[in-house]
């Protein structure tokens, strides 16, 4: 599910589907001397921004990656700390979101999730499912390549014979199934890798990186990413 090339002569096509690595809430708080948890605050209010903007391009397909499984492994007190921000703002933002026709979606396992972080994504899911402006997928406890075992485990539990499994089927059992891939991949904070995010998705899509932290990253620097997605020249593998 390629997104149309940009061909000379024409309009620039806004990408469908955006991934977004938000990273540097840590060092951005540490840069104004405040806990850890501030940063990541901050970033979640920043997202509000960013998908307003992304919406005005026309982006109907968002995916932010808020929590992946190797982030379990950082200190016990940011860990904790995360977490209870999660539990503190699922509900309301999701509200506020409802309220401006976002649908969400959870991509990823609720397995070991706390009962409220799971009560508060299910019924985020729930309040969410009608609308039809812009699907926000939230990958939360998420790994990419977790993501094609399980596919792949639910496929072979089907029964469903070795040469009949092609790139459709596995796509099929994504979490992401009936989305189109990813045009534009973004990561904030300087850093230059996919860190295990999307890589089934992301295999065509363009990859913009920003030294901005992430609650720096405004509308102005959306603006950059989208125009700088909008001259390039995609060519698929050709």
């Amino acid at each position: 599910m390629n997104s149309p090339r940009n061909t000379a002569g024409n309009d620039p096509i806004p990408p469908r589907h955006v991934a977004i690595v938000m990273d540097g809430n840590r060092r951005w708080a540490q840069e104004r001397a405040l806990p850890q948890v501030d940063g990541h605050r901050a970033g979640v209010n920043n997202l509000h921004r960013v998908l307003q903007t992304l919406g005005d391009y026309g982006v109907k397909h968002v995916t932010i990656f808020a929590f992946s499984t190797e982030n379990w492994k950082r200190s016990e007190q940011e860990v904790k700390g995360l977490i209870t921000l999660f539990e503190e703002i699922i509900t309301p933002k999701s509200r506020e979101l409802n309220g401006r026709g976002v649908q969400i979606r959870h991509l990823g396992s609720l397995k070991g999730v706390s009962a409220v972080i799971r009560r508060s994504i299910q019924g985020a899911v729930r309040l969410t499912r009608g609308n039809r402006d812009m699907i926000l997928n939230v990958a939360f406890n998420y790994g990419s390549r977790w993501e094609m075992v399980d596919a792949v485990r639910r496929i072979v539990k089907q029964g469903t014979a070795p040469g009949e499994i092609d790139e459709a089927l596995l796509e099929d059992h994504l979490y992401t199934r009936g989305q189109p891939d990813v045009d534009l991949m973004i990561r904030t904070g300087g850093e230059r890798r996919l860190s295990n995010f999307m890589l089934w998705q992301s295999a065509y899509a363009e990859i913009y990186f920003s030294d901005r932290l992430w609650p720096d990253f405004d509308e102005a620097e959306v603006a950059r990413a989208v125009t700088w997605y909008g001259q390039r020249q995609r060519r698929f593998g050709g």
